[in-house]
């Protein structure tokens, strides 16, 4: 089972969105027959059959195992992976592109960020997954809490400094054996917890 599969095509997202079938997929990370799932979710087992097999047909889940229970086969399901995330490729012309952004320090810029980074990297990793290769990625996560609004401005030219200077030494346009690769630096203040 994969760590995560990026969903691009829209019928795929339409299944794996619906309310009873998103409920089914929660329930498959472990195995367990269209039986099992129809007492846990109190709903009919041909209703979850239904959906299973739908599910199945988008390689959403897969066959874990079988078992005869006299004439008859049990089947069991699991997760084809355990996390999905749909793409904006999914939504086509509609999805959200930074090109289309006219504000650069607008919250929807960086949203469309985002949604570049699912598209690009989903698709560079689902060709590198098929070719039974690695691909090269570097991600660096951290929180911070400036003292003031004066803190982080200054935080923000010294890190635009420090990365200006890094690119400006390792980018090398004229070489003919190089890749090109796509740095994104985003900050924004952390959802409010409630105590």
């Amino acid at each position: 089972m994969i760590d995560i599969e990026v969903i691009s095509d829209p019928a795929v997202a339409v299944a794996a969105l619906d309310p009873i079938r998103s409920a089914l997929l929660a329930e498959l990370a472990e195995p367990a027959s269209a039986a099992i799932l129809a007492t846990r979710l109190g709903l009919p087992r041909q209703k979850v059959n239904y959906h299973l097999r739908a599910l199945e047909a988008c390689r959403l889940v897969e066959v874990a195992d079988e078992r005869q229970w006299g004439g008859l086969t049990e089947r069991l399901l699991v997760l084809s992976a355990k996390s999905f995330v749909v793409s904006p490729e999914a939504l086509g012309a509609v999805a959200a592109d930074p090109k289309r952004s006219k504000d650069q320090l607008a919250a929807s810029y960086l949203i469309a960020l985002g949604a570049r980074i699912v598209r690009e990297v989903g698709d560079l990793w689902k060709r590198a997954t098929k070719a039974d290769k690695q691909l090269a990625t570097l991600s660096i996560d951290a929180e911070i809490r400036f003292a003031s609004p004066a803190a982080r401005a200054a935080f923000t030219s010294e890190l635009t400094q420090a990365i200006t200077k890094l690119v400006s030494r390792y980018h090398d346009a004229s070489t003919s054996g190089g890749r090109n690769h796509r740095l994104v630096i985003v900050s924004h203040p952390l959802p409010q917890t409630s105590h």
